[in-house]
């Protein structure tokens, strides 16, 4: 299956480096280009990708905005944020906007194909130095504000706590399934019910949430 890619980046020199790279596998295929948020909403409307690479840090529209923005107007594409900031912020609002991934610029080459390939898959990539920041700013700061609302927290099985620390990990489906001895497409099953019941769309923020709410440990807070 040929995974059909969408670039918004404003540094052109960085986009044609990008896509020389993935030109050379043969399952990518880059259908548009875009300098800035708003072009890139256009073109993202107009080609309908299955996934976008999208820069943070843009003159105009910036990145976020470009991101809440395609997360309601394009709910079936995926997007990877692949910028520069290391700001745990910056990650976090991410992830809470819908974002697929994040991952630095500093990125090699080969693990920014296996992360697009696994996005395409349905999992989520954050860069490994970025959830541990994401993790220590949200215990730096004694976790959430205000607690979880416990029913929603109590409806978690023990299976389910289990998976959403491996979500916490940044592991994907496959190994999830070979850590819990149990079949991919249940461990699918399982991450569909996490989602209903936290009302969240996606496992990158399941993990956030559990950061954010304390249930790393077995131990919730509230």
């Amino acid at each position: 299956m040929t995974i059909r890619i969408l670039l918004i980046d404003d540094h052109s020199l960085f986009r044609t480096g990008i896509r020389l790279l993935l030109q050379r596998h043969p399952d990518f295929s880059i259908v548009g280009e875009a300098a800035d948020g708003v072009e890139g909403i256009k073109l993202a409307r107009k080609l309908a990708p299955d996934l976008i690479l999208l820069d943070l840090n843009m003159p105009g529209l910036s990145g976020l905005a470009t991101l809440q923005i395609l997360t309601q107007e394009a709910p079936d594409c995926a997007v990877l944020i692949l910028t520069v900031s290391e700001d745990a912020d910056d990650l976090g609002q991410a992830l809470q906007a819908g974002a697929n991934g994040y991952l630095l610029k500093n990125v090699d080459g080969d693990a920014l194909v296996a992360a697009i390939h696994r996005i395409a898959a349905g999992d989520a990539i954050v860069a490994d130095e970025m959830t541990r920041k994401l993790v220590e700013q949200f215990r730096q700061r004694g976790g959430s504000e205000s607690a979880a609302p416990r029913g929603s927290r109590d409806r978690l099985t023990q299976r389910e706590r289990e998976i959403v620390q491996c979500l916490v990990r940044g592991e994907s489906n496959k190994l999830i399934a070979r850590s819990l001895d149990l079949s991919e497409s249940t461990v699918k099953i399982h991450i569909q019910n996490i989602l209903k019941k936290l009302n969240l769309n996606s496992r990158i923020q399941v993990a956030v949430y559990a950061v954010e709410h304390g249930l790393l440990d077995g131990n919730p807070r509230g």
